[in-house]
């Protein structure tokens, strides 16, 4: 499982990108990969809860997003291994 961070590093290019990184985001739900994906508070970027995926595929989606590509967002990938979740989260575990 992965989190990933979105930080934004050049906010001024988001609105150029916006579409394309629209369009990735729902790729990765579309592609079974992304859990979730939501704001960083207060208006500091995003974050994005992955799996199904290898740490090198994560890697290489995270490059394809057209915020990172572009230099609007600074990305940052942690690693989790689940050992306890709620039954809701089982699927989580490896």
């Amino acid at each position: 499982m992965f989190v990933i961070t979105l930080r934004f590093a050049d906010r001024t290019k988001a609105p150029q990108w916006m579409e394309g990184h629209n369009a990735w985001i729902k790729k990765g739900f579309d592609d079974g990969v992304f859990l979730l994906a939501g704001s960083l508070q207060p208006n500091a970027g995003g974050a994005i809860l992955a799996h199904n995926a290898a740490l090198a595929d994560i890697e290489a989606r995270v490059q394809a997003d057209p915020f990172v590509a572009e230099g609007v967002v600074n990305a940052e990938i942690l690693t989790i291994t689940p050992g306890r979740t709620d039954e809701r989260f089982a699927f989580l575990k490896v």
